[in-house]
């Protein structure tokens, strides 16, 4: 099931948004501005955003500059009430797939909903395979067997930048850089705090390790088929 992420401070086109999303069986988070959104993706995965560009805290425009920034890849669709095109330009330039002007129409945003999902899902496939374990950047899904193990996106991209190169320590500071960006502000707990979330949801997982190198940083090892 998709997950959607609707950032708007109009409460009532949020939960009419949501109202018609959830009936298409998405799943839908709601957040108010970009710093509410990004506070919910520090935790949770979503495939879709759909932002509103007017909203007090953190606006759609630097939200979008944020995520791009920080390797967020999932489509990002704007929602707005101008229709210059000095904003849609604005919008597309930071990292934006699509643009809807207000009064929306529901039944639209639907179809450009579906085809952002569709284009998103049918990019070049990267997968760690790993024994029975199979990690999907592009779906951000980690699976084993029948069973499947939810990352919230930050962690996700933590297991698989150390998978991805086995027995290769990573200092904190080369983790910040690549998973959070060069001008973001986390410290070195910031990863301490995600590495031992990654250890807490997959202490089943016996494919591999995450190990603490003293004084350097982490990588992570392979124990085999599991």
């Amino acid at each position: 099931m998709f997950k959607i992420l609707v950032v708007e401070d109009d409460k009532n086109l949020k939960k009419l948004i949501k109202i018609t999303l959830n009936k298409e069986n998405y799943t839908v988070y709601e957040a108010s501005n970009g710093e509410d959104a990004l506070e919910i993706l520090d935790t949770n995965y979503v495939d879709l955003i759909i932002s509103d560009i007017m909203m007090p805290e953190m606006n759609g425009f630097d939200l979008i500059k944020e995520l791009r920034e920080s390797k967020y890849k999932m489509p990002i669709m704007l929602i707005t009430a101008k229709d210059g095109i000095q904003d849609k330009r604005e919008g597309f330039l930071l990292g934006a797939d699509d643009y809807m002007v207000k009064p929306i129409n529901l039944e639209e945003l639907i179809l450009r909903t579906k085809v952002l999902l569709r284009r998103s899902s049918s990019t070049d496939k990267k997968e760690i395979k790993i024994g029975a374990l199979i990690l999907d950047y592009n779906q951000m899904s980690i699976t084993r067997r029948k069973e499947e193990y939810f990352l919230a996106q930050k962690e996700f991209m933590l297991l698989y930048k150390l998978l991805s190169k086995p027995n290769t320590v990573y200092s904190r500071q080369d983790l910040i850089e690549e998973i959070w960006g060069l001008d973001s502000e986390s410290d070195y707990r910031t990863v301490d705090v995600h590495i031992k979330r990654i250890r807490e949801k997959m202490y089943d997982v016996n494919e591999f390790e995450i190990i603490t190198v003293r004084g350097m940083g982490y990588k992570a090892i392979i124990n085999g088929e599991g």
